[in-house]
């Protein structure tokens, strides 16, 4: 697959020349993701037994690194979003068929993940609430997943959207207005008890704190707004708390800006 910024699309002889050379891909079943895309090997038990060992090899790395939480990532056209989705699990084994089945490798990774995690250790898994294609994972499939997930011991369930496709969210059915997917978020949050995180052109303090006050969401994720503004959490500390001031960032930062303040 290309790189998204240059063009999210099957390889092509400039990626080639670039030096981005395909590797061998697996997946659920052996279906390419359409007209031009490599035919991917699918997964065969024993193969899924190794990369749920990996996904606990990463945790128990991730726990010697000194991180408190855990995210699992199922969303997105990842792997184990692959399983869940009827768009691109089409096997006939017991990891196919219908939910229960299609759930079934994802739910066995989360289980061997928890096992390996100290009960300190938060996990969460992030989900594509939606696939947003006809015939593909809807909100009530998320809903009976994270039902699924609080049993078996996840603490939060990361609500974002699309993926299935080709990676990008633009298949989705909504607009992508600020917080479209707070949604998502709420209503799993209601329907399946569990503690859910919103993500989605969150962009301002106080909508992300109105979004917790309301009860959409427990948590709130800012990814690409900190890519925009490293200094988001500062920011957002002055707003919520109406100081102009630099008195809640680190020393090492905030003594030199307030020295910099141009008096009127």
């Amino acid at each position: 697959m290309q790189r998204p910024w240059f063009g999210n699309g099957p390889l092509n002889a400039g990626d080639l020349a670039r030096g981005d050379h395909p590797w061998p891909i697996v997946a659920p079943s052996a279906e390419p993701l359409g007209p031009g895309w490599l035919k991917p090997h699918a997964l065969e038990v024993a193969e899924l037994r190794s990369i749920e060992r990996a996904w606990v090899e990463a945790a128990k790395r991730a726990v010697q690194a000194g991180f408190e939480a855990v995210e699992i990532h199922s969303a997105h056209g990842y792997l184990l979003h692959q399983f869940l989705s009827p768009i691109s699990n089409t096997r006939g084994d017991a990891y196919g068929g219908d939910r229960s089945g299609r759930m079934r490798f994802p739910l066995e990774v989360v289980d061997a993940v928890r096992r390996a995690l100290p009960p300190s250790v938060a996990l969460l898994v992030r989900v594509s609430a939606v696939d947003g294609i006809e015939g593909g994972w809807t909100i009530e499939d998320t809903v009976a997943y994270a039902v699924a997930l609080r049993e078996r011991g996840v603490d939060v369930v990361d609500c974002s959207s699309g993926g299935i496709a080709t990676g990008s969210a633009s298949t989705l059915p909504v607009a992508r207005r600020r917080g479209f997917q707070l949604p998502f978020a709420a209503e799993v949050r209601r329907r399946a008890g569990v503690a859910t995180m919103a993500v989605g052109l969150i962009l301002e303090a106080r909508h992300a704190e109105a979004a917790l006050a309301a009860g959409d969401a427990d948590l709130i994720a800012v990814g690409r707004e900190f890519l925009r503004n490293p200094n988001w959490p500062w920011l957002a500390t002055n707003d919520l708390l109406g100081d102009s001031g630099y008195r809640h960032w680190p020393p090492y930062w905030g003594w030199w800006l307030e020295r910099r303040r141009i008096e009127s």
